[in-house]
């Protein structure tokens, strides 16, 4: 990636990670510096770059593309398969059972997948892709948007299922 456009990057998703969510969260987010672009090898810096990007695409019930719009399933296989090349399952439960490592919570790099129990029960419903910091960036509901929202969130803390890690560790965000 260019130097002025891995900077211009990087600046944008500063400007994100730092914006507040459409729903304030339980606690406050202390937000930090992202890292230098040279931190985030290959693959990862381009799926982390790509989903920050897509916030603001209007939502759309079985939505693939930013012209048509994005449910969370479609923005993440959109996201994966043109910024890493990895094909992915269409829904959210395909992707909760795929093969790949599970990873706690406290060990979340960007570029893993997080998977909410958003009706209840404990069946996975919506899935996000994690940026850092907390934050998430995913396409949340009929009339919203794709937006950054934070885990520290009681609604997603309550939601929370598990998340899954995608990209090897040669592919991965450093991002804590």
């Amino acid at each position: 990636m260019p130097l002025l456009a891995r900077s211009t990057a990087v600046l944008l998703a500063a400007m994100l990670l730092a914006a507040c969510s459409s729903q304030a969260p339980v606690e406050p987010v202390a937000v930090t510096p992202l890292p230098a672009p040279q931190e985030f090898p290959g693959a990862a810096e381009d799926v982390l770059f790509t989903a920050l990007g897509l916030v603001g695409t209007p939502y759309r019930y079985g939505g693939n593309t930013p012209q048509g719009g994005f449910d969370c399933s479609g923005l993440i296989t959109y996201v994966y398969r043109g910024a890493a090349g990895v094909a992915l399952p269409r829904t959210t439960r395909a992707m909760n059972a795929m093969r790949g490592a599970t990873i706690s919570r406290d060990a979340l790099k960007a570029g893993d997948l997080l998977f909410f129990a958003t009706s209840g029960g404990r069946r996975v419903s919506h899935a996000a892709i994690y940026v850092g910091e907390g934050r998430f960036v995913h396409a949340p509901s009929t009339g919203g948007t794709v937006r950054l929202d934070s885990l520290s969130n009681s609604y997603w803390q309550k939601s929370y299922l598990s998340a899954k890690r995608v990209l090897d560790s040669d592919r991965l965000a450093q991002n804590p």
